[in-house]
């Protein structure tokens, strides 16, 4: 399937079968907020505590979890620096009065050249991005004389700063009312927690602290179905260490998380790493991990070296010392003292890896033969993460067979999702577990009163096999542990 397609056939199939609806449909939505529906939930749900145990866990290194506010004192943006340099180069259409990113604008326009040509058009966007060149944007825009898709003109304003965040009020009285913003990022809830979490856990640096959280973003333009949205949700940690041994971390952290990518069933090809042409204002070093979504490699998550900025910067603002004492000794026998940690931070959006696997899983398979028309759509996610990880089908509703098919549930929902369903004949019921994506169906048969067996039918390869009704939940806890 042509990338361009693809991507527009998984937005359908994610709402035809509960993944991702629009938000509030029945009043024609809201551009870029989006609900999970029942399977999506659950595959969210699977994916986010798989991350969690793996860095909170699983993790060699020294990692534990908080949960932080969304509302946070004002002054944290400012100290963070989101009040003075969170924003985006924007520009608006004089004949439409559409606005524009002005990356997202030249990146759509430079899909539709030569790669070459294409290439070259971003690789310039990034170094006039980098210089804060908005008169060079614009000229740029204008030499390649890119439209409105709304317009077809190319009758531009200037380029100019747009701030993301959302603003609201804390008060009673809208007099007295104090502005704060909605967070739009989860990492400075860890920051602030830095000393509660480190006296209280007599953590020892070098050590993590893992938060995930929805986050909000005025993102004028969003696109991407669910890639880019104004409310998604981060799975950040911040790994806290010596001044000095921060590009060693860096390295570290860009393995592991990687390692951590490769532990999804996607092949290594899908994956690369961009290393940032213009670093943020708090970073020594920064990389994405970029996927290839049907839109192209995009990023999925950053993994940044952000120094001592976020930790010195509060210090600064609330007058409270957020400094750490190591005792261990130096190479020349003393201790290292009071210092402010440097800090490694990973994040990714929960979201956007939601997209990634189901971009990866879905799949158009032509079934035919000389004899009869077939097709499906299936829905390739590994067990682990899988919505529903075993169906229950009873061949008929009667004969006692639905009350044995609910014994087997009774058996396996205790320990992994199950979904019992009797209606339809069997096959069209395997082609809905195949698009949600559950990889094993049993059928309980009239054989399965004589000797207890049942057929298990596997997702991929469609095959089917008779086995001890007993050996289920062994078959499906194996392969979820994989």
């Amino acid at each position: 399937m042509a990338n361009e397609n693809k991507l527009q056939a998984i937005i359908a199939h994610a709402k035809e079968y509960g993944f991702v609806f629009p938000s509030s449909e029945i009043y024609d939505g809201m551009g870029a907020v989006y609900d999970y529906g029942q399977w999506g939930a659950e595959l969210k749900r699977n994916v986010r505590d798989y991350w969690w145990r793996w860095m909170t866990q699983m993790n060699e290194q020294n990692i534990v979890g908080i949960d932080a506010a969304i509302f946070m004192h004002p002054t944290t943006w400012k100290a963070s620096g989101h009040v003075d340099n969170f924003s985006d180069p924007m520009i608006d259409n004089k004949d439409s009065k559409k606005r524009y990113r002005v990356d997202h604008l030249i990146e759509g326009f430079a899909e539709t050249l030569p790669q070459e040509q294409s290439e070259a058009l971003l690789a310039e966007m990034d170094k006039l991005i980098a210089a804060d060149d908005f008169a060079g944007l614009k000229t740029l825009i204008e030499n390649n004389k890119i439209k409105c898709a709304v317009s077809g003109t190319s009758n531009w304003t200037d380029v100019r700063q747009f701030n993301l965040m959302f603003s609201t009020e804390v008060g009673s009285v809208a007099e007295e009312a104090n502005t704060i913003y909605l967070r739009p990022e989860t990492a400075q809830g860890i920051f602030v927690n830095f000393l509660n979490v480190q006296k209280s856990g007599r953590m020892k640096i070098p050590f993590g602290i893992a938060q995930v959280g929805k986050a909000f973003r005025n993102e004028i333009v969003a696109r991407g179905f669910i890639f880019r949205m104004r409310e998604f949700e981060q799975m950040e940690m911040q790994f806290f260490v010596r001044p000095g041994t921060q590009k060693q971390w860096y390295e570290y952290w860009k393995e592991k998380r990687m390692e951590w990518h490769m532990t999804l069933g996607i092949p290594a090809d899908r994956y690369r790493f961009h290393d940032h042409v213009k670093l943020a204002h708090y970073a020594d070093a920064a990389c994405d991990i970029e996927y290839n979504f049907p839109m192209g490699f995009k990023e999925l998550e950053g993994i940044h070296s952000r120094t001592d900025f976020d930790l010195k910067n509060h210090q600064e603002y609330s007058k409270k010392k957020m400094q750490y004492f190591d005792a261990d000794l130096d190479e020349n026998g003393k201790a290292y003292g009071n210092y402010i940690p440097y800090v490694i931070e990973t994040s990714i959006g929960l979201d956007r890896t939601i997209l990634m696997l189901m971009s990866e899983a879905y799949e158009e398979q032509d079934l035919s033969t000389e004899e009869k028309q077939d097709s499906r759509v299936v829905m390739k996610f590994i067990p682990r993460l899988a919505p529903i990880k075993l169906a229950v089908l009873p061949l008929t509703k009667k004969d006692g067979l639905p009350e044995i098919a609910n014994t087997l549930m009774q058996e396996c929902k205790q320990h992994f999702k199950c979904f019992f369903e009797e209606k339809d004949t069997i096959g069209k019921r395997y082609r809905r577990m195949d698009a949600i994506g559950t990889p094993f169906c049993v059928t309980i048969d009239h054989q399965t009163k004589e000797d207890n067996t049942v057929t298990i039918r596997y997702r991929d390869s469609m095959e089917q096999e008779r086995v001890p009704m007993s050996e289920v939940k062994n078959i499906v806890m194996k392969a979820i542990n994989e």
